[in-house]
């Protein structure tokens, strides 16, 4: 997975992404990727292209990937 948290932008040869959703249950990983093999899913949408619609990747994180921007920090409510 990397770096790609919700939130975050990443880029490679294939485009820009921004993660929508990080899937980590193994079983709706494997659902979504067709691959009984997966652990993990990210669903991203692809930023350069004005149509794009979200999908879901698998690949691992590479050095063929850079971050754009990080993934959002959850904080909690102040009392």
């Amino acid at each position: 997975m990397g770096p790609r948290g919700v939130g975050a932008i990443y880029a490679n040869q294939d485009g820009r992404f921004e993660v929508l959703a990080l899937v980590t249950n193994p079983v709706e990983a494997a659902r979504l990727l067709r691959r009984t093999s997966a652990r993990w899913a990210v669903i991203v949408r692809d930023t350069l292209r004005p149509d794009g619609q979200p999908f879901v990747v698998g690949s691992v994180w590479t050095n063929e990937d850079y971050l754009i921007r990080p993934a959002r920090t959850a904080y909690a409510p102040a009392a």
